[in-house]
C-alpha cells in the first residue's frame, strides 16, 4: 500500500505539527506543576496565618482554591517521558470525551531510541484503532487497555480493546479494516517503523478482544 510523494510530505506535516501541539501541550503541563511547587511554601504560610486567627471558615475556603488548581495541573499518565505523556494523555482525553474507558499503565525511561515522530505515529494509530472499534460496541463494554514498559532492552507496547465478538479477517500479515485505504495506510506505517527498528509486532483478534503487541531495541 503506497501513496505518493505528495501526499506522504502532507502527511508527515500533519503528524509534525501534531507533535508540536502535543508537545507544547505537556511542557506548558510541566510548567504549571513547577510554579504550584514554587508557590508552595506561600501557601502554607498563607494557612497558618489563617490557623492562627482561627478561621477555620478561610482555611476551608483557601484548600478548595487550592484543590481547584491543581486539578488544572494534574494528567492521567506520568511516565516521565514528556513526549510519551503527551501522546497518551491526549488520546485518553479523546477516548473519555467518546465514553470509552481507559486503563493505562506505562513506565517510559527519559531518554529512548525511538524518535518522537514514530512514537506519535504508533501510539496514535494504535488508540485511533482502538477508539473506532470501542464506538461499535454498547457502552458498557467499551474498555481499552494499554501497558507500556521496558523489557531488558526493549520497549514494549500493548494495547487491547474489546469487539463486536466475531474474530477480524486477516488479509496478509494485517487484518481487514472497515475504515478503507488510508485507515490502512496508518498499520501500514507502523509496521514499517517496527521493521526499521528490527522490532517485533503482533496482532492477535479472539476472545471478543483485540491486541497489539509491539517490542522496540532502546
Amino acid at each position: 500500500m503506497r501513496l505518493g510523494k505528495k501526499a506522504e510530505k502532507r502527511l508527515a506535516l500533519y503528524q509534525r505539527e501534531l507533535l508540536d501541539t502535543h508537545y507544547a501541550e505537556v511542557e506548558n503541563m510541566y510548567r504549571q506543576i513547577r510554579g504550584w511547587r514554587h508557590d508552595y511554601r506561600n501557601h502554607i504560610q498563607t494557612m497558618k496565618a489563617h490557623a492562627a486567627k482561627g478561621d477555620l471558615q478561610a482555611i476551608s475556603e483557601y484548600l478548595d482554591l487550592l484543590d481547584t488548581d491543581l486539578n488544572t495541573v494534574d494528567t492521567v499518565i506520568k511516565t516521565g517521558n514528556p513526549m510519551t505523556d503527551a501522546i497518551l494523555n491526549s488520546k485518553i482525553s479523546l477516548a473519555k470525551s467518546k465514553g470509552i474507558p481507559v486503563k493505562a499503565d506505562a513506565h517510559i525511561p527519559v531518554a529512548l531510541k525511538i524518535s518522537e515522530l514514530d512514537l506519535c505515529v504508533i501510539i496514535g494509530n494504535l488508540f485511533d484503532n482502538a477508539i473506532e472499534a470501542s464506538l461499535a460496541l454498547p457502552p458498557e463494554r467499551r474498555m481499552i487497555r494499554v501497558y507500556m514498559d521496558m523489557k531488558g532492552t526493549q520497549l514494549y507496547i500493548s494495547f487491547t480493546n474489546f469487539t463486536a465478538g466475531k474474530k477480524l479477517s486477516k488479509v496478509g500479515n494485517l487484518f481487514r479494516s472497515s475504515k478503507g485505504e488510508g485507515h490502512g495506510f496508518g498499520l501500514v506505517r507502523i509496521d514499517g517503523i517496527v521493521e526499521r527498528m528490527e522490532g517485533y509486532i503482533s496482532r492477535n483478534s479472539e476472545d471478543g478482544a483485540f491486541t497489539t503487541e509491539i517490542l522496540l531495541p532502546q
